[in-house]
């Protein structure tokens, strides 16, 4: 005999179907400027914002995928476009040259460096203008708790913000 589910509460269905209209609005939004104001997807934005942060405008493939909370199969995909368009290149590893790398281009930058205004603006206006510092913190620590929950690690003291 199975056993029966823990089906979810009324307030723990009404936070997760709102979660849930969160995940599934919010990335079109900021694909829609994006895309509108930069030719850039989000995902196209946060591959080329991660190499910007990172010595040398350069990271490995699989530690890009991870960054960008993606498989290696979908970041592949999207550098090779990215890398038609001349705003990154693949080179191998110069330290193991069983890995690639992605190498953000001065192209790639600029692109990431003018989409940079626009995006944080539509960061602010969809997520965090209107709420308080206090919130803005319970935000943050969901994020990463269900994050972590959904990369099976295990569970970590919440940091406190810089």
């Amino acid at each position: 005999m199975q056993d029966e589910p823990r089906w979810l509460s009324n307030w723990e269905r009404e936070a997760w179907l709102a979660l849930a209209g969160l995940m599934l609005k919010l990335p079109g939004a900021l694909d829609a400027q994006l895309l509108r104001d930069s030719d850039l997807t989000l995902f196209d934005y946060l591959v080329l914002s991660s190499l910007s942060m990172t010595p040398g405008r350069t990271m490995r493939l699989s530690d890009l995928a991870h960054h960008t909370s993606s498989s290696l199969s979908r970041l592949s995909n999207v550098v090779k476009r990215l890398e038609r368009r001349g705003l990154l290149r693949r080179e191998p590893d110069p330290d193991n040259s069983r890995y690639t790398v992605a190498v953000l281009t001065d192209a790639g930058l600029q692109r990431v460096v003018e989409a940079a205004p626009g995006h944080v603006a539509a960061v602010r206006r969809y997520v965090i203008d209107g709420l308080t510092k206090e919130q803005v913190e319970v935000l943050r620590e969901v994020a990463c708790h269900v994050t972590r929950q959904v990369d099976g690690e295990p569970e970590k003291a919440p940091e406190t913000p810089s």
